[in-house]
């Protein structure tokens, strides 16, 4: 993986991190379901006037979009909703990444070489710990939200690299005209008409502004330079290459969340923390170049004296 590439993706990691305590202002005054199809829709409507779409199939591109978009989100703004703090979110969310490994070995074929297998396990082991650290402060229910969120996401990555779009971009904008109907339609069922209306009808007060700018940071950051960026390196590398990156968010998520919330991080996590960042960046080093064995050049005497 190029050294432009792997910084790349830390900027996603650092975006998305920043991600989970501007879902947490979001969620205070929208509810989960109704803020993910609003969401996508504020992505979906200019995409469809004026973004051509991806030349792939659309099946794949219905299934780029129920991982990435339906799946992970409706479970992860479930989650927090239901009381799942915004630094571990972002700690339970980084399953997507060995989820991610699997999946593609099964059905993409991609093999992992043993720095990728040694790196993605050490930063497993230390996501772990930081889990066993903080599992008091939630509930079973919400990790378990979480981690199905997880999954979606790696269904996603997963179906992203199978698409191979030439345009990372167009992919990624157009992956999101997929979930607006079917969140709506959760949203209505599950959280009803008064509890929308009263959510939007208030969403321009002085009280909802916090919401309003965690949204906004959701869609034009989050989403177009974020997924923009991890389409893009999930066009160029296999996924398992890719997605050991994305367990370097929680690292920023929980930095973010101390700074915003104040969910202080103790001498464990960050340890773990710092164990999570050497394993991904160990794991995505490229393999050392074995110089060429130099053979002796013997000169036309040499030969003759050795016949």
């Amino acid at each position: 993986m190029l050294v432009r590439d792997r910084l790349l993706a830390l900027v996603v990691a650092v975006v998305w991190g920043l991600n989970f305590p501007a879902t947490a202002l979001a969620l205070e005054h929208f509810p989960p379901f109704l803020l993910a199809a609003m969401r996508f829709t504020l992505l979906a409507i200019p995409t469809l006037l004026f973004v051509p779409r991806p030349r792939i199939p659309f099946g794949r591109l219905l299934l780029v979009g129920f991982g990435l978009g339906v799946l992970q989100f409706a479970f992860l703004y479930l989650s927090m909703a239901s009381g799942m703090p915004s630094g571990l979110a972002s700690l339970v969310l980084q399953a997507s990444a060995p989820f991610t490994v699997v999946l593609a070995g099964v059905f993409l074929r991609e093999r992992l070489t043993g720095r990728q297998v040694a790196g993605v396990t050490i930063a497993v082991c230390a996501l772990a710990a930081i889990a066993v650290h903080r599992s008091q402060t939630a509930a079973l229910l919400p990790v378990v939200l979480a981690l199905c969120g997880a999954m979606g996401w790696a269904i996603g990555n997963v179906a992203t690299r199978r698409a191979g779009a030439a345009n990372p971009l167009h992919l990624t904008l157009w992956w999101s005209v997929v979930p607006p109907i079917p969140m709506a339609v959760l949203s209505l069922t599950v959280e009803g008409p008064a509890r929308i209306g009263h959510a939007l009808g208030t969403a321009f007060t002085p009280t909802a502004l916090p919401a309003d700018l965690g949204l906004l940071y959701i869609v034009l950051v989050a989403t177009l330079v974020g997924y923009g960026i991890w389409s893009r390196l999930l066009a160029t590398y296999p996924s398992s290459t890719v997605a050991p990156f994305s367990m370097l968010v929680p690292v920023v998520g929980v930095l973010a969340s101390w700074a915003a919330f104040g969910e202080v991080p103790d001498l464990v996590e960050v340890l773990a923390g710092a164990v999570v960042v050497g394993g991904v960046l160990w794991a995505s080093r490229p393999p050392r170049a074995t110089a060429p064995v130099a053979l002796p050049v013997l000169s036309p005497g040499a030969v003759d004296a050795r016949r």
